[in-house]
């Protein structure tokens, strides 16, 4: 019987880094206006004829990312897959393909998409708690390298459906090690009360289960804690988790050739420009510390806000200025339909007006035109003296941003705008 008690205890997370995700939109601090690392005057000269709002993309920024990422995994022999839902836009995955990172897909559509632009079939994982019939059959006959298993009757669906085409799946057993990751809590996933993960109470069953499955070949075994994370101490205590729970299957005769530790890795929303890439060489060397493996094991690692987040920006326009009872809006064009982060995580943005610099500040909040009280960038940001037609940039939108637009009021999706294509 497998013993709960190695998942008790509290452990001790040492601030190494401040808090990234904060907590409330209050104080935001004056903007660096037309800071001088992304955006110049001449950018401010060609956006100043687009229409807005719409999504600009820095490649320069996004390739110096995947190279710092890819050199500090090299390092230990890591392989990264590139999560295709922080952004899935084929101007972004095409350097990311050329870069040999393999990808980490959560839907059928997205297997389909990392095929298309060129991620080979055998660095495709298959992730994700509600996988369906159809995205399974999907992914088994484009032969991906491993579904990532989150429960016990999906070990069983899968074994049924690749029975039915003659095919074996492989698969990693996504465990949940009961670590907190200590970040917002729509995106923690490694604890008891989420839904991702195969719970230790399951183990048994699990062992109990596997002879029988003739149409499965378990290669791994897999963890993901959450996302947003810049405290080392929690991957740190993700490893050691991870080890014991490694340790007890070997103990009862399962092996295996990868493991896959997820991702998680967060980005500094609060100072893009003083942080744009993330710090990778830390990150990489904790796991490399704390992660127990033979030499034989491969290391694999499921990245996505890391690499993209800082390349993009949210760039609007102000349609209205108005002074209220208690507070000073600005009103732009775009909202929650284009970044919907703010409403639904209370998530952190810099706003940064795109106009010469001004000594006087005022505060304001920059809200959106979606009929929701939710629909807000931030509050009390400190903004120069803004005015109709002045440009705004939300930066830090690369990640989770036009993904998860909608056409919401019927509103039309905001366009992508690349550099140097720009």
């Amino acid at each position: 019987m497998y013993k709960n008690n190695i998942f008790e205890g509290n452990s001790s997370y040492s601030s190494i880094y401040k808090p990234i995700l904060a907590n409330n939109f209050e104080n935001q601090g004056e903007s660096s206006d037309l800071c001088s690392m992304m955006f110049t005057p001449e950018h401010l000269t060609r956006f100043n004829g687009l229409a807005t709002p719409f999504f600009y993309y820095d490649l320069s920024l996004l390739q110096k990312t995947i190279e710092a990422a890819a050199k500090q995994a090299s390092r230990h022999g890591f392989h990264i897959h590139y999560a295709l839902k922080a952004n899935a836009n084929r101007e972004i995955l095409q350097p990311i393909v050329a870069a040999g990172f393999g990808a980490d897909c959560v839907s059928g559509n997205e297997v389909l998409r990392a095929l298309e632009t060129g991620f080979a079939p055998e660095k495709i994982v298959f992730a994700g708690v509600g996988k369906s019939d159809k995205e399974i059959k999907t992914a088994l006959e484009k032969d991906i390298f491993c579904f990532n298993v989150e429960s016990v009757e999906e070990l069983q669906v899968i074994e049924g459906l690749a029975a039915q085409i003659g095919k074996t799946a492989t698969v990693a057993l996504r465990v949940n090690p009961l670590v907190e990751a200590h970040t917002h809590q729509y995106i923690t996933t490694g604890t008891a009360e989420n839904k991702f993960g195969i719970p230790p109470r399951d183990f048994d069953t699990l062992l109990q289960l596997l002879p029988a499955l003739s149409h499965i070949r378990v290669i791994g075994l897999h963890t993901h804690i959450g996302s947003q994370i810049c405290n080392m101490d929690n991957f740190k205590n993700t490893c050691l988790k991870f080890n014991e729970i490694r340790r007890w299957f070997e103990q009862h005769d399962l092996h295996f050739t990868d493991l896959n530790i997820g991702g998680g890795l967060g980005v500094d929303y609060q100072h893009p420009d003083d942080n744009p890439i993330p710090d990778f060489q830390n990150y990489f060397d904790t796991i490399n510390r704390y992660l127990e493996r033979t030499p034989q094991q491969q290391v694999h690692f499921e990245l996505g806000r890391s690499i993209v987040a800082q390349c993009g920006s949210l760039i609007t326009r102000v349609l209205y200025t108005k002074q209220g009872e208690n507070k000073r809006f600005a009103i732009v064009d775009a909202g929650m339909t284009e970044l919907i982060r703010p409403a639904l995580y209370q998530a952190y943005h810099k706003i940064q007006a795109l106009k010469a610099p001004q000594v006087a500040a005022l505060i304001y909040d920059v809200v959106g035109p979606i009929c929701e009280s939710s629909d807000f960038f931030g509050k009390d940001v400190a903004l120069p003296m803004l005015q109709r037609g002045d440009l705004l940039a939300i930066r830090t939108a690369g990640a989770y941003g036009e993904v998860m637009s909608s056409n919401y009021n019927l509103r039309e999706k905001a366009p992508a705008i690349y550099m140097p294509a720009l």
